[in-house]
């Protein structure tokens, strides 16, 4: 970011993705020509704890500029977004909404940010709303709920075994016909089903 200004210490950017199935290339495509790094969290927005965000955040110094692809990937609400402003600003961070090229660090940026803010928590809850009445909605008719699994359990016992093999994760993913990333999450889910029983 110009405008004039000395340029930032570090280039730090937060991404996040709801779940395992959800892929963050198009924040990384976004992010990755603008920022020194990048930390990606695979988190709903609602959790009460964020590991990396909160990492992320005690790692910022004066100088930084602190980067988010979208508001809704960082934050839950306007109010939370502003207080976060607020606070990083106290720290001399910069902070930077890169698909909406805001800057914070001027009164219009602030007004834009403010507005999109609002905006983004108002859309969040209204598709809340319309997704809990579909759901209910094929409840009602009966509908069985959720994506049937893409890799069943003897395939994850089996990729698990050639993992500690030496297999590569990319490999496998390839003989499987799916992600790298989608095997990666699946095996979290086995790891944590095979400690619960």
């Amino acid at each position: 970011m110009t405008n004039g200004r000395t340029p930032h210490t570090r280039k730090i950017a937060y991404l996040r993705v709801s779940t395992c199935e959800q892929k963050p290339d198009r924040q990384i495509d976004g992010l990755k020509m603008i920022c020194d790094e990048l930390h990606i969290e695979t988190l709903s927005a609602t959790a009460r704890r964020r590991p990396v965000y909160q990492t992320v955040m005690r790692r910022l110094q004066p100088g930084d500029l602190f980067i988010i692809w979208d508001l809704d990937r960082a934050y839950r609400s306007a109010k939370d977004a502003l207080n976060e402003l607020d606070r990083l600003r106290g720290r001399g961070i910069d902070f930077l909404i890169a698909n909406l090229d805001i800057d914070t660090t001027t009164p219009h940026g602030r007004l834009v940010y403010t507005i999109m803010g609002a905006l983004a928590e108002f859309e969040r809850a209204t598709l809340s709303r319309r997704t809990k009445e579909g759901l209910a909605a094929a409840r009602a008719r009966g509908k069985r709920l959720g994506r049937p699994p893409r890799l069943n359990d003897a395939q994850l016992r089996s990729a698990d075994t050639r993992i500690g093999a030496g297999a590569t994760y990319t490999a496998i993913a390839a003989e499987l016909d799916v992600d790298a990333w989608t095997l990666s999450c699946s095996l979290r889910r086995y790891h944590i089903r095979k400690a619960r029983r």
